[in-house]
């Protein structure tokens, strides 16, 4: 398969395969609030599909998904004077009493209705002259604020259509890269700096499938060399659009990965290399897909490895999380497991190791789930690869010891409504020449 054909199929993989069941739901929330503020039972009407969604930028495993309810304007005389709140709870009510099944939480801008795999945020608004709406923030006593999604979706269109249909496949593969590597951007700023990007270079002006290998390479190029900051200016509106984290790391991580891919071009593992990047939604090669299959017929130990997207109801990475590990042996002073790494020094046996959470920006509470993956030659005559994920005993954190020699993986996810939203990884790297020890 040519490099063009894997990054089209890859794109296929992407692709959002829920839609009807989200665009139904889209459609009773928004026939609730027509019921109410409207006597109306229309599904569609006075509704906006905003977000990543409304876009067309997401992916497959979305969980947040956004919409305006554009209200009467009758109705800012009732709510324009510290309404906020009681026009939050007015529109949760409604949707409770026509979906009283339906988890409806009322939040500080939004009235969340959760599903089993995703959940509508949807946002009561009043459209102004100018296309831009005001909607309720209930923080501190409560305010009008406006936004500007129209103008956004707009410019993401127009600009699409002048680099070849480009920009949204890049911010679809963005969101891969970030969901395999637990970047914790909002869309929003995945698809203006993607705009961005395309903005400052003509190269991909004509060109398309063929040529997103080395587009890959400069878009991580192009994020890696970027001054860190605390907003950008959104795509079309401008509106500031917030940066959680410094993602410049691991963009220069995903970079110094694909000159290996290209590199690879035409090896046997030239598709590994890009899925160390994007993740298992880009295509294996035919070869390495076969070979495995025969593989796993000969081998001697179980690949009893889990990965989220079998045990998780999406992966939607928009949170940060960040774990460190607590070296410690008798005699010696404990030490940080990052620290350890930093100096490039291997990990000796009959050490304890605790990982524990050390910094999240996830407000609220959220699940736990640990995987530990040991690889290498002594894991794999052991027959003790390991890599199920189980979850936390409650006390967030997890206890390992080192035994035999490897470069062993620790990693974390934290789950919102049956949803990956922040993950994050340490590797551990052990020097053992000892064969007695079990683990």
């Amino acid at each position: 398969m040519s490099i063009a054909d894997t990054f089209k199929q890859f794109l296929r993989n992407l692709a959002v395969d829920n839609a009807e069941t989200i665009s139904a739901r889209y459609g009773e929330i928004t026939c609730a609030l027509n019921k109410k503020f409207r006597e109306s039972e229309s599904k569609e009407a006075h509704s906006l599909r905003v977000g990543s969604y409304g876009r067309n930028t997401a992916i497959k495993g979305i969980s947040d998904l956004d919409m305006l309810y554009i209200m009467p304007k009758g109705e800012w005389e009732t709510y324009k004077n510290g309404g906020q709140s009681k026009l939050l709870s007015d529109a949760a009510a409604a949707i409770r009493a026509r979906y009283p099944t339906t988890d409806v939480r009322v939040d500080r801008l939004v009235v969340t209705a959760v599903y089993s795999n995703f959940r509508v945020e949807a946002q009561p608004v009043f459209e102004q002259d100018d296309g831009s709406f005001k909607y309720p923030d209930t923080y501190n006593g409560g305010s009008w604020k406006t936004t500007k999604p129209k103008e956004e979706m707009r410019a993401m269109s127009e600009f699409d259509s002048k680099k070849n249909n480009n920009l949204r496949r890049l911010c679809r593969m963005a969101r891969a890269w970030k969901n395999k590597h637990g970047v914790g951007m909002g869309g929003l700023l995945i698809d203006t700096l993607a705009h961005n990007f395309l903005a400052s270079t003509s190269e991909y002006d004509t060109k398309s499938f063929l040529y997103y290998d080395f587009m890959s390479r400069d878009f991580f190029a192009y994020l890696k060399d970027l001054p860190k900051q605390d907003y950008y200016a959104a795509l079309g509106s401008g509106q500031r659009v917030k940066v959680k984290k410094p993602f410049q790391r691991k963009a220069k991580k995903a970079h110094d990965l694909c000159l290996k891919a290209i590199e690879a071009e035409g090896k046997a593992n030239q598709n590994d290399k890009w899925r160390a990047i994007y993740g298992r939604l880009f295509p294996a090669a035919e070869k390495v897909q076969k070979a495995a299959l025969a593989e796993g017929s000969a081998r001697t130990f179980r690949n009893t490895e889990e990965f989220p997207e079998q045990v998780f109801a999406g992966i939607d990475i928009r949170n940060n999380i960040t774990i460190d590990c607590v070296v410690e042996q008798n005699g010696y002073r404990p030490a940080s497991l990052r620290e350890i790494l930093r100096e490039r020094t291997l990990l000796k046996p009959r050490k304890k190791l605790t990982f524990t959470i050390v910094d999240t920006d996830i407000q609220g509470s959220f699940g736990l789930f640990w995987k530990v993956l040991n690889r290498g030659a002594e894991a794999e005559r052991r027959d003790c690869i390991r890599g199920q994920i189980v979850a936390d005993g409650g006390h967030k954190k997890a206890i390992e010891h080192t035994h035999f020699k490897g470069d062993h993986v620790v990693e974390c996810y934290a789950v919102v409504d049956g949803v990956v939203v922040a993950t994050d990884r340490i590797h551990v790297p052990i020097n053992s020449n000892q064969e007695d020890e079990n683990e």
